[in-house]
């Protein structure tokens, strides 16, 4: 038994355009949109579309409803001025060199937009004091939070922390001698806060 096997095409799609404005494409053989082929433009995916009744090509025609449709939904790009400068070329000396003209701006534009996305994201990348920039910043994080950790003053801080909280749990009914407890222990903390301040001004010297 012969096994079926999926038809490679070469070169560019072909996009067969019906009389009911449907675009089909040849290589999926499935229905598509003009936001579809816009998407592939977008992608340089290669296509030809032709009437599906005379096999004439229409590319230019789609491509141009293309933007159209992209001007009228509001994400225009193209400046009445310029549209204004084109429509005057129509009929001019100068028309047929438009074409080219046009075509050759446009590649060199894009190139150098490559070329300018490759350098940013090369800086970003590759330049060691951007990536020295991003270690230090997380090394500095964690070197605070070790600091606290190995400090002395981070078992006062966190008991003091912790009475704290207690005294906003503890209902206002609570007998007085808790209370005087509290605050001789308060007081003893401070008495250690003062020492290890008097130890560090020392070391300072």
């Amino acid at each position: 038994m012969a096994k079926s096997k999926k038809k490679i095409q070469d070169g560019p799609i072909i996009i067969k355009k019906y009389a009911n404005r449907r675009l089909y494409n040849t290589q999926t053989s499935n229905y598509i949109t003009l936001d579809f082929l816009a998407d592939m433009t977008r992608k340089d995916q290669d296509f030809i579309v032709v009437d599906a009744k005379t096999g004439d090509d229409i590319t230019h025609n789609v491509l141009t409803q293309i933007i159209v449709d992209e001007e009228s939904s509001g994400k225009q790009m193209l400046p009445v001025k310029f549209l204004r400068q084109l429509i005057s070329m129509y009929g001019n000396s100068m028309q047929s060199l438009m074409p080219s003209y046009l075509e050759a701006s446009m590649d060199n534009f894009r190139k150098n937009q490559k070329q300018f996305q490759e350098a940013v994201e090369g800086a970003l990348n590759k330049n060691p004091l951007g990536q020295m920039a991003v270690k230090n910043q997380k090394q500095f994080q964690e070197a605070v939070e070790n600091a606290l950790k190995a400090s002395p003053l981070a078992g006062v801080f966190e008991k003091a922390l912790s009475l704290g909280q207690n005294d906003r749990d503890e209902s206002d009914d609570e007998p007085e001698t808790n209370q005087s407890e509290k605050d001789i222990e308060i007081m003893e903390l401070k008495k250690q806060l003062a020492d290890i301040q008097s130890k560090i001004d020392k070391l300072d010297i």
